[in-house]
């Protein structure tokens, strides 16, 4: 993944509207992008395997994925249930 410079105005309105230092803006800012910009199929095997660690049937774990990637801030296509499932076990 390749490092974008955080908005220097985004890290200014930061620095204005919080206790933060321009450094450590900065730093959230890449921090968020970096959250942002995990692939859909890492972040769908990750929270996969977090939900079925918790004892979570599959069945319920498709539901819930699919409508969490519906509320991402960049929202990938819809995905079927049948698509999640190929994505965590191929």
């Amino acid at each position: 993944m390749r490092c974008v410079p955080a908005d220097p105005d985004l890290v200014a309105h930061l620095v204005a509207t919080t206790p933060l230092s321009a450094a450590e803006a900065a730093r959230v800012v890449a921090d968020v992008v970096a959250f942002h910009a995990e692939p859909v199929e890492h972040y769908v095997r990750r929270r996969h395997a977090a939900l079925q660690t918790r004892g979570v049937r599959n069945a319920q774990i498709y539901a819930r994925l699919r409508a969490e990637l519906a509320e991402r801030v960049v929202a990938p296509p819809e995905l079927s249930e049948r698509q999640l499932r190929r994505i965590v076990y191929g």
